[in-house]
């Protein structure tokens, strides 16, 4: 005789009061029909099937609970990835709304750089006007004094003293601050200055070629000086080293056309 009860007991273990109770009937069911009409032996072969049902019950619930714990560390991981997502898209809006920030500063840059161009023009145009004006206002005050420096200086005979504009074939010209042409040894020679506050390297070099083109155009002697307040040391030096032009600060040129005639003259 089976002894149920232990039977079902250890089926409640494994598969639950419900499940144990269907296996436990299955089994006395079974256990009468094989007591009735099976060997001992073929009994014993049932009984090790059971067996094996029953661990692979526990064996399929092991694996069952596995899946379960992969399950929710796929569901830890799927949350981390979903928390990690809303952070990125956090930090794009911000990177979005930087951006945005950084395209208006751009723009505010750009019209300030804009407004500060045009400032710029204005004063180069404000300079470029003062130092046009400083020019002739050292030309109004020399043009008296040319006479006697024409003749002191280069021991030039003056015939025209004038502020000009040379035409030339082509249609070009330029504006001679200081013109003069006149007479030295019977010949005629012309003699141009140009007047600056405080003339440069670029300005000698810009009136070098100005005087190469007086004298393709007139092809005579052509004498030329630059006038100015002051001279750096460097300019001066430079004009000394590259070309045959004279340098005057203003008072020099007053000083030499009040030497007495033909005191010191320009070989």
């Amino acid at each position: 005789m089976i002894n149920t009860f232990e039977i079902y007991q250890n089926l409640k273990e494994t598969f639950g009061e419900k499940e144990a109770t269907v296996l436990t009937n299955l089994l006395i069911k079974i256990y009468n029909e094989v007591n009735q009409s099976v060997t001992k032996e073929e009994f014993n072969e049932l009984k090790e099937v059971v067996k094996e049902l029953v661990e692979a019950q526990k064996q399929t619930e092991a694996r069952i609970g596995e899946l379960a714990e992969a399950q929710r560390k796929t569901e830890a991981r799927l949350e981390e990835l979903v928390e990690a997502q809303r952070k990125t898209e956090a930090r794009v809006d911000t990177l979005a709304a930087k951006m945005e920030e950084l395209a208006e500063a751009q723009r505010k840059t750009e019209e300030v750089v804009k407004n500060l161009i045009i400032d710029v023009n204005e004063l180069k145009k404000q300079v470029g006007g003062l130092s046009i004006t400083v020019g002739y206002g050292i030309e109004d005050k020399l043009i008296p004094y040319m006479d006697d420096f024409a003749n002191n200086y280069y021991g030039v005979m003056p015939e025209e003293i004038e502020r000009k504009y040379i035409q030339y074939e082509d249609g070009n010209y330029d504006e001679i601050n200081l013109y003069i042409r006149g007479q030295k040894d019977n010949k005629e020679v012309y003699i141009i200055g140009e007047c600056k506050a405080q003339p440069g390297k670029k300005d000698i070099d810009r009136f070098a070629k100005l005087m190469k083109r007086v004298e393709k155009h007139y092809k005579k002697d052509v004498y030329g000086f630059l006038v100015g307040y002051m001279f750096h040391p460097d300019v001066e030096r430079y004009c000394k080293e590259h070309y045959n032009i004279d340098m005057f600060k203003t008072y020099q040129v007053k000083r030499i056309a009040m030497q007495k005639k033909n005191k010191k003259i320009r070989k």
